[in-house]
């Protein structure tokens, strides 16, 4: 079989599923991206490229639409020119790059789409946040034709997943018998714990008997409980002095609107001059790559993670594969993956008091928690590892490839 992958950036959620389906099962993998990819001996890749897009005097609410408009085109154009490309399946991750005009370059082949996250204005990740400045009216409005494409592309593919049930639940019940859930797997292989972990990381030297707790997250922001987890943090090492924290992701917004009200600053500078926490043990040691963050995650005495109702972090599973004592945010997405007292513990998003509490807890008794490190690893064997997701990969694209071919 000969797929087509079409994503924005490599590897991203295709990258892993495509080069373990050309090296274990013969299948040709062709990876279609904007962004520039490395060679690869299993995936044949190809570039397209787009310098046009929104722009200030696109409306606010279009912009998004306006984007993959212009990307799809350019997937469009680079594979009009291309006639050596005959895929049997199409793979495309809606929301960035949608298959939609490949129907007529390739009307009989079928197409599958990876629809992440569908947008609402109310009960959601917009509005979860109740503790800070509300959205403004024009990004509700956004909200309600952000999802554009992905009605087009769940209108026109033959079949959709999502990597979470939660993230499913969110696509207009009318499309979701044509959907299935399937997460991206998780390479257990490498998410494991390290037997002899490194101590130095950057500037960062964790000493032997220390109590190590970590966060991991792209940007530092309130999607992700950034300010709670930093008032948290700083009682955690008010109330003891062998702790150190260890911050990994960047300075940055990556998902929602803080900017909104951070007076220009970063979000991180704005939660850090607003509770003013003792930062001489609370570590920003930036982005790491993965090679180092497993070594990270396998020092951890205990690892925190919060999420608004959004897209599930890939940071959360690769901690409990690495077998770290989990701390979380009792939210569906993450209730969706944590059973509470058995892979981890979960806790009010917004109660910084009993953060503290349980925290100390654990770092006070960590053998009285042990049992759920490895019940964590094992949900993840069990249920998200990359041997029983690509499995259930394998047959959805097996199952659509043999489909009665489009006709439109």
């Amino acid at each position: 079989m000969w797929i087509l992958f079409l994503h924005q950036n490599f590897p991203a959620q295709f990258g892993q599923i495509a080069a373990h389906l050309a090296k274990n099962l013969g299948y040709r993998c062709t990876f279609v991206s904007q962004q520039e990819i490395a060679d690869s001996a299993e995936i044949q890749q190809i570039r397209f490229q787009t310098d046009r897009g929104a722009t200030k005097d696109t409306h606010h609410c279009s912009r998004t639409f306006e984007n993959q408009i212009w990307r799809s085109h350019a997937v469009f154009e680079t594979l009009r020119s291309r006639a050596d490309i005959r895929p049997d399946l199409i793979v495309a991750h809606s929301g960035f790059v949608s298959p939609l005009y490949l129907r007529e370059l390739f009307p009989s082949v079928p197409q599958i789409s990876y629809f992440e996250f569908f947008y609402h204005a109310h009960d959601s990740d917009l509005d979860f946040r109740h503790d800070l400045p509300p959205v403004p009216q024009i990004d509700l409005l956004r909200a309600r034709t952000r999802n554009a494409m992905l009605l087009l592309d769940l209108e026109n593919c033959d079949a959709g997943y999502s990597p979470t049930e939660f993230q499913r639940s969110q696509l207009p019940a009318c499309y979701q018998p044509k959907l299935t859930t399937i997460f991206d797997g998780i390479d257990t292989q490498f998410w494991k714990p390290i037997e002899t972990p490194k101590r130095r990381y950057g500037h960062v030297e964790l000493a032997e008997g220390q109590r190590v707790v970590t966060y991991v997250s792209r940007g530092f922001e309130s999607i992700r409980g950034g300010d709670i987890f930093l008032q948290v943090a700083d009682r955690i090492c008010r109330a003891r002095n062998d702790v150190q924290v260890v911050v990994v992701g960047e300075d940055r917004i990556a998902y929602g609107g803080d900017s909104r009200f951070t007076g220009g600053k970063t979000f991180r500078q704005w939660a850090i001059d607003r509770y003013q926490p003792d930062l001489s043990r609370i570590h920003f040691i930036g982005r790491l790559p993965p090679s180092q963050l497993v070594h990270l995650l396998s020092l951890s005495d205990l690892h925190m993670y919060w999420t608004v109702p959004f897209v599930l972090s890939w940071s959360l599973l690769n901690a409990l594969s690495c077998k770290c004592l989990l701390l979380a945010s009792d939210t569906a997405p993450v209730r969706e993956v944590v059973q509470h007292q058995h892979s981890g513990m979960l806790i009010d998003f917004f109660d910084i008091d009993a953060w503290v509490d349980r925290a100390l807890q654990v770092l006070d008794h960590p053998n009285d928690f042990a049992t759920l490190r490895t019940s964590a690893r094992a949900t993840i064997e069990n249920k998200y590892s990359l041997p029983v997701c690509s499995q259930q990969m394998v047959q959805l694209y097996q199952q659509v490839a043999n489909l009665p071919r489009h006709s439109n």
